[in-house]
Order: C-alpha cells, then sequence, then structure tokens
C-alpha cells in the first residue's frame, strides 16, 4: 500500500512539474509577442533607414498568407514590392488589394520549380527595375495537416521548398544591386526542420553529421540527401532511415533550406565590401494560415515580422544565421 501511495504521489508530482514548465513556456511566449508587437509600433530612424522607394523587394508566393504580409509590411515601409504567385488571377487580385491601400505593388507570374518560369521572371526584373535589392523566399508547400505524415507528395514538396528555392537564390544573386547596407536574402523555414531536435531531428547520425560541419558542406551534399530520401520513398523503406517522423516531406525539405542558406552565407562572405549579400533564414511559427489548414495560433501579421525585420535591419552583419521571433537560434 505505502509503495503503491509513493507511486501515485510521484506520478502526480511529475505531472504537477510538467504541467508547470508548460504553462512557463506559454508565459515567456506570450510576452516575446508582446514584446514584438510593441518592437514594431517603433518607427525606423532616418539614420536606420538605407532603403528608399526605389529599393526593389521580392516576395515569392505571396497571394496570400505569410507571403501576403510580408509584401504588405515591406511596402508599408516604402518599399517597392514585387508580388509573385503561380496563379496569375490570385496573384493579380493580391495586388490590387495592396495598390487599393497606396502601397507601390507590382505582379509577375512566377512558377519557382519551372526554370523557364524563373528565366522569364528574372529577364523581366533585370529590364523593368535593373535588379532587386531583397528577396523574400516564401513559395512552398505542405500536404500534411494534424497527425498525418503521408509522403505521397514529397517529390513536389521536396522540388517546391528546397529546390525551388535554391533555383531563386541562384538566379537572383547575379541581379542583386550593389550598395553600402548589402543586398538580403530571406529564406521561410520552419523549426522542424532542425537538424538536431530531440523530438523531430535526424538520427542517422553519419547524414547528420555530414549536414551539420559547414566547413565541409556542399551543394552535393544537400541534394544527395534529399535525393536518398526521396529514392527510399519510391522504395518503401524511409520509415526505418532514421529521418524526422513528423510532417518528413516538409521537415527535411526546410532542413535542406537551412542547410542550403549557412552554405550559400560561407560562399557569399568573400563578396567585398558594397556588393555584400547576407542571407538568413526563420520560422514563423505555426501560423493560422491555409497551409496550416487554418489550425496555427500565429497570425500572419505577427509570422510576417522577423522576415520583415532580416530584411530591414540597419547595420546588417548577420548572415548564415537562423532565427524565430526576431531572435537567434539554434539550426
Amino acid at each position: 500500500m505505502q509503495l503503491q501511495i509513493s507511486s501515485s504521489f510521484e506520478e502526480q508530482s511529475s505531472t504537477i512539474i510538467i504541467m508547470d514548465k508548460k504553462e512557463k513556456a506559454k508565459e515567456r511566449k506570450e510576452k516575446r509577442r508582446q514584446e514584438i508587437s510593441l518592437l514594431r509600433t517603433i518607427p525606423y530612424s532616418d539614420h536606420q533607414r538605407w532603403w528608399s522607394s526605389d529599393t526593389i523587394a521580392v516576395v515569392t508566393g505571396a497571394n496570400r498568407g505569410i507571403g501576403f504580409e510580408i509584401a504588405h509590411q515591406l511596402a508599408s515601409h516604402g518599399i517597392s514590392v514585387v508580388l509573385t504567385s503561380r496563379e496569375t488571377a490570385v496573384g493579380e487580385e493580391a495586388v490590387k488589394v495592396l495598390q487599393e491601400g497606396g502601397l507601390n505593388v507590382s505582379f509577375h507570374q512566377l512558377d519557382i520549380v519551372d526554370l523557364a518560369s524563373v528565366q522569364a521572371f528574372c529577364d523581366w526584373i533585370k529590364e523593368t527595375y535593373g535588379g532587386l535589392d531583397i528577396l523574400i523566399n516564401n513559395a512552398g508547400v505542405n500536404f500534411n495537416y494534424g497527425k498525418e505524415n503521408s509522403v505521397e507528395f514529397a517529390e513536389t514538396v521536396i522540388q517546391t521548398n528546397y529546390f525551388g528555392t535554391k533555383n531563386m537564390i541562384k538566379a537572383l544573386i547575379p541581379l542583386m544591386r550593389p550598395s553600402p547596407a548589402g543586398a538580403r536574402i530571406v529564406s521561410v523555414t520552419s523549426r522542424l526542420g532542425r537538424l538536431n531536435s530531440k523530438r523531430n531531428g535526424i538520427s542517422n547520425v553519419s547524414v547528420r553529421q555530414q549536414l551539420e560541419d559547414v566547413d565541409t558542406l556542399s551543394e552535393e551534399v544537400i541534394d544527395n540527401t534529399m535525393n536518398k530520401f526521396l529514392e527510399q520513398v519510391k522504395d518503401g523503406t524511409w520509415e526505418s532511415e532514421g529521418w524526422p517522423h513528423v510532417f518528413t516531406d516538409y521537415s527535411l525539405s526546410k532542413l535542406a533550406v537551412n542547410a542550403y542558406t549557412r552554405l550559400m552565407a560561407r560562399i557569399l562572405e568573400e563578396r567585398p565590401e558594397g556588393h555584400k549579400i547576407y542571407i538568413n533564414c526563420y520560422c514563423p511559427g505555426w501560423v493560422k494560415t491555409a497551409m496550416t489548414g487554418w489550425a496555427g495560433h500565429v497570425s500572419p501579421e505577427e509570422a510576417a515580422d522577423t522576415a520583415v525585420w532580416l530584411a530591414l535591419l540597419p547595420d546588417q552583419f548577420v548572415s548564415g544565421k537562423f532565427f524565430a521571433e526576431r531572435r537567434e537560434i539554434n539550426f
């Protein structure tokens, strides 16, 4: 009897501790959200504003959700924004809404997976603006909701979220205009793509070590990792290979973008002053948008904030880092 009472007491104590930790974490998160809401109300001073109405920002997949809000916030800061969407009609409608609010936003159709579409977009940017200053890689897809973990659309997810994002970075770097403040690239990724996540990391030590070591990291290593996963999806062995177990295809696609961000930061750091390009990625949180089946708890306005903050940092010497809620987090 005494053993049963003791065991029951320990279980109850453990439950209370867990609940207390969750409550404290919730309180910290809410406090941070309030802090950021306040920070957003503080205008940039004249000496902080390195940009002008001639500054060109491209936001991919911006017809709705986070992308639309990033375009909205950047344009609200007086930047000229090019909003892109795979579907022309919805993209033009999104631009119309922003233009009616007095914002300088234009539209161009873009499918980041289609190399011909990417080239046509680059040609148009060069001809129309002479180049760009900010690239926000927001376009992406996800086909899992709730507790689902299907890999039926893994090929589409990896091709869009990783290879498509890589297409844009490679194609637009030559068009990024020189300036004392440097050009900026920000990619929307996810904490689900963290290498060493206790709950959703890569348990295959060899693969993890290859992706961890930024000095030996290469595009080939990242590509091969993604292709290896897709091959295992096709032959049905992916579940036993140590991949993330939550939203596996989506998590891996974002892990790849995180890794590519670190790789490109290393490559771009060699550029001379006046030609610098700073590249970072960030997690917007679990956002209430169509991609999450409207199940998120973060508003698109809050989710867009860190992307805009990174794009506009007055003294941008940060590159190759991962952020959430305006704070650096681990890869």
